[in-house]
């Protein structure tokens, strides 16, 4: 039985130790890109369609930017148990071993279901605590407790549909992946304007339409994870916490989870301190620039996520050089697509302004400090790629290392800092995003650099 299973993924891997790098690896990383890219607008029309509501749409925005480091957290969890197993199941595809491949699967599978009811029940209990903790004014706290109830409910769809997809593309399905997401996000963008608008339920609307939007996706990747599709499935048998096959996992996943953590951590900073020296239009702005950095960031990732199985395939399978060609390949993509995003916000800063808001005074306020906010843009490519490829090569220290380097002892300590040595507070404390952002490019790319050329001895 373990010999048919070793053919099976023999059979099926192939492609990624063989097939012309060049065309797999646009074979693979298109599709996880254009999921990244509609995850961003899944997280998009929600605050796009509030934020038009009339007369209360520019608070109401600035209560979902309040939510938005909470649901992020959710999110992490996700990551911790599905960016982590996932370069595992595609290390142990590269040898051959099918057995632990689904072992793994199936722990990180229970896990991200036992977290998804665990964290539900501490969101419900203290959801109004979270939320003033967060950076919710008195005006915002009502819209920010709507959505963030509803959406809270729904917690284990964005475990279990988050966290299991990963582990369809570490198969080599970028395109199976992609449509999990393009199924939700078309779900989401769908319902949203009959909640919101037609049945008049606001920001109750936009919650409760992610959270069917969610739970449809959750079932298709199950779908698929469960079915006959795949090298690896999920099988009943190994749906328990296996502690040989799910704690490697969860410390490769530990990067992206503490990463994706201190990303909502700041947002807490940035909202306080932001509240304080500039009151709900500067927090209103920052929800605006939260969002076109995940216009940033995710893309980036989907970049490195794309290419991971054939990074950790071809890791598991002896094969440095066709490693090496991959890092190089994602490198230069991600540059690329941060640099153009990075210009198109400098020539056009009130263009991400203009999408999220009606009110000409958020606009014109966002669009004077959307250049300062996204000053380094151009370096995240070479930030976030070579960061996530160290969880690719399987060395999650140095990746976890750098993510608490570029938020907690770089970005948090200069919001904290840079507002009390500027007479501009408010931009001061928008300025420490690029000061962190060039820092921990530096240190990044220094540590890559050195890995890489170890590779090449």
């Amino acid at each position: 039985m373990k010999i048919q299973s070793a053919i099976k993924i023999s059979k099926q891997g192939d492609g990624l130790k063989t097939e012309p790098l060049p065309r797999l690896f646009v074979r693979m990383v298109i599709p996880a890109v254009i999921s990244q890219l509609v995850t961003v607008a899944y997280n998009m029309v929600d605050r796009i369609y509030v934020g038009h509501i009339p007369i209360m749409g520019d608070i109401a925005l600035t209560g979902l930017g309040v939510c938005m480091p909470v649901t992020i957290i959710l999110s992490a969890f996700a990551q911790l148990a599905g960016f982590g197993g996932a370069p595992r199941v595609s290390l142990f595809g590269g040898a051959h071993d099918r057995e632990s491949a689904e072992r793994t699967l199936g722990s990180c599978a229970l896990f991200a279901a036992g977290i998804g009811v665990m964290l539900t029940a501490l969101a419900l209990a203290c959801s109004e605590k979270i939320l003033l903790l967060f950076g919710a004014s008195v005006n915002t706290l009502p819209y920010a407790k709507s959505y963030f109830t509803i959406y809270a409910a729904g917690t284990i769809f964005v475990e279990l549909a988050t966290g299991l997809a990963f582990f369809i593309t570490a198969q080599g399905r970028s395109g199976t992946a992609m449509i999990t997401v393009l199924l939700g996000a078309g779900i989401n963008i769908l319902l949203d304007p009959l909640f919101i608008f037609t049945l008049g339920l606001g920001v109750k609307g936009a919650a409760i339409a992610t959270v069917l939007s969610q739970a449809v996706s959750c079932v298709w990747v199950l779908g698929f994870l469960f079915g006959r599709r795949g090298m690896v499935r999920l099988r009943f048998r190994y749906l328990r916490l296996d502690s040989e096959m799910l704690l490697p996992a969860l410390a490769l996943g530990l990067s992206p989870f503490v990463q994706i953590l201190t990303e909502s951590l700041t947002s807490v900073f940035f909202n306080r301190l932001l509240l304080r020296y500039g009151g709900d239009q500067a927090v209103g702005a920052m929800t605006i620039f939260a969002t076109v950095m995940q216009f940033s960031t995710l893309p980036l990732a989907g970049i490195a996520n794309g290419a991971l199985p054939i990074i950790s395939y071809n890791c598991g399978a002896g094969q440095p050089d066709r490693v090496r060609a991959c890092c190089k390949l994602v490198l230069k993509t991600g540059l690329t697509y941060s640099v153009l995003l990075w210009l198109t916000i400098q020539i056009f800063p009130a263009l991400f302004p203009g999408i999220f808001a009606d009110r000409m005074e958020l606009v014109a306020y966002s669009s004077s400090m959307i250049r300062t906010f996204f000053a380094m843009l151009w370096v995240m490519g070479a930030q976030v790629c070579c960061q996530l490829m160290f969880v690719a090569l399987g060395n999650a220290k140095v990746s976890l290392f750098l993510a608490l380097v570029r938020k907690i002892f770089l970005l948090i300590p200069l919001i904290l800092l840079l507002p009390q040595i500027l007479p501009d507070a408010v931009r001061a404390v928008y300025l420490a995003e690029p000061v962190a952002d060039t820092l921990a490019c530096i240190a990044t790319v220094a540590l890559f650099w050195r890995q890489f050329r170890q590779m090449a001895a």
